[in-house]
Parts: structure tokens; C-alpha cells; sequence
């Protein structure tokens, strides 16, 4: 829809576009569908622009832009309401998600394990509902390596001869390993340690899902410590989870349950 709604305005409101880059913004998608007709609101005053939710001076100068040149193709009739309607459902659609993500972030505050994966950095609401959802409870895993291999962090090696290459095991829960690809990806950007170990496989030959994956290894060993003893992720010792993974690569013994590297959970927050 977002994709047809642009494909229409560059057809029938080229110059829109050169201004207002990003077609998706809640101002923009409220600027269009103020009125029926687009046409109209390259008449808008300054003021009755300004009092459209989530515009500013800013803005509204860039707006003011665009009504100064604004020009129009032969099938705005058709096309422009078409264009309002698009930025009215878009906008419905992102209430309704907000919506669901407050609902998400009050059912995270009451599972254990999606509060501990909401802990570590990168692992936002949506990320650890799913994830945990898909879990469910950590009794089903006889050990850590078990629900790596159901996370789809633990590749099983398919090399044959020159050839070298690892492949998905049956076991694996897609929908769990899509939702930790997308944790892990924002993790590197938020955690410096992490990142430095996922260009450190990058730089190995690995490519960008394998060395995610090979970094997501470490922290679902991480992440069952944590449930296994009640403990949040604790931001100020990312070092020791770098010093860790360095160690495991090397096959030193490096053990985490000494527990400098989380935050113990208040007795009255434990899930029973």
C-alpha cells in the first residue's frame, strides 16, 4: 500500500516527492489525507497546517515548499483520492500496531523469559514476545546447546569434501530464528563488544546471517544463564560477554554464572 501510495504521487504530484522523502512519516500521512481533495491543500494557510498533529515550524516550512511549486498531473481526479484514502488506512494500520505493541509490552512484564530477553540490548518488545512466545517454557530443553539448535543459532556442519557449508537442522522454529535474526541485528549496533565480534567473523569469510548466527550462539548460552538463575542482562559489563565469547572460540574455560554480568531480579518480580 505504502509502495502504491508513492508510485500514485509521483504520477500525479511529481514534485512532492523532491520535498517529503519519507512518504510513511505520521505528518505526512496526516497532511494528505486533511482533505479530500490533494489539490486543496497546496491552498492550506501556514496556520491551518501548523495545527495538524506532529507539524512544526520545520516542517511546515517544508510543506510551504512544496504548495509554492506544486503542480499536478491530468489524473489527479481519479488517482488523488485514491492517494487520501492509502494515507488513511496507513495511518489506521500504524495505530492498530502501536496498539498491539502496548498489549505486547504488558504481556512481556509477565513472562520471565521475555522480560530477560527484553533486557538484553537490541532484543526490543516484539523481538522477545516472539521469542518467547515460541519457547514457551525452557523445561522443554535438556541444555543450552538444544535450544540453540531450536533457535536456529546452531547450524549442524554439511561440508563434504572441498566443499564447506552448514545446513538448518529439522528442529529449528522459524518463526523463533526470523525473530532472533532481527534481535541480533540490532544488537551489534547497540552493543560496540558484540559488533567487533560479529566484523571479526565477517572478516573470516563469513557471511552477514552466519556470523549473526554465530553471535547469536553466544548469547542464547548467555540467555539460559540468565533464566536459568533469575537475572537480567546487565549493560555495563558488555566486556565480559566479549571476553566470553573470545574464550569459547578458543576452547578456554570461561564460566558466566559468577553473575558480575547481570542485574538479579527483585524476589516480588519472579514468575512462578
Amino acid at each position: 500500500m505504502q509502495n502504491r501510495m508513492q508510485v500514485d504521487l509521483q504520477s500525479v504530484c511529481p514534485g512532492f516527492l523532491d520535498i517529503i522523502h519519507k512518504v510513511d512519516a505520521l505528518y505526512v500521512l496526516r497532511f494528505l489525507s486533511f482533505r479530500s481533495d490533494l489539490r486543496q491543500l497546496a491552498r492550506l494557510r501556514p496556520a491551518t497546517i501548523r495545527s495538524i498533529p506532529g507539524i512544526g515550524v520545520t516542517k511546515a516550512a517544508m510543506l510551504a515548499r512544496w504548495q509554492s511549486s506544486a503542480v499536478f498531473g491530468s489524473e489527479i481526479a481519479w488517482v488523488g483520492p485514491m492517494i487520501v484514502e492509502d494515507a488513511k488506512r496507513l495511518l489506521q494500520l500504524k495505530g492498530a500496531i502501536d496498539s498491539l505493541e502496548a498489549q505486547l509490552e504488558a504481556l512481556v512484564k509477565q513472562s520471565l523469559l521475555a522480560r530477560i530477553l527484553d533486557s538484553i540490548p537490541g532484543f526490543g518488545t516484539i523481538s522477545a514476545a516472539e521469542v518467547s512466545g515460541e519457547i514457551g517454557t525452557m523445561t522443554r530443553f535438556a541444555s543450552e546447546a538444544s535450544l540453540a539448535i531450536y533457535l536456529g543459532m546452531a547450524p549442524l556442519d554439511n561440508s563434504s569434501g572441498k566443499h564447506k557449508g552448514t545446513k538448518s537442522p529439522q528442529q529449528v522454529n522459524k518463526r523463533a530464528k526470523a525473530a532472533m535474526m532481527v534481535g541480533m541485528g540490532h544488537h551489534i549496533r547497540k552493543v560496540a563488544e558484540s559488533k567487533a565480534y560479529y566484523e571479526k567473523k565477517r572478516t573470516e569469510g563469513k557471511r552477514h546471517n552466519q556470523a549473526l548466527r554465530s553471535l547469536g550462539r553466544h548469547i542464547t548460552r548467555v540467555f539460559w544463564s540468565m533464566v536459568k538463575n533469575n537475572r537480567l542482562y546487565e549493560e555495563k559489563n558488555n566486556l565480559l560477554l566479549h571476553n566470553f565469547m573470545i574464550a569459547r572460540e578458543n576452547g578456554m574455560s570461561f564460566q558466566l554464572p559468577n553473575f558480575q554480568y547481570f542485574t538479579e531480579l527483585a524476589l516480588a518480580d519472579k514468575i512462578s
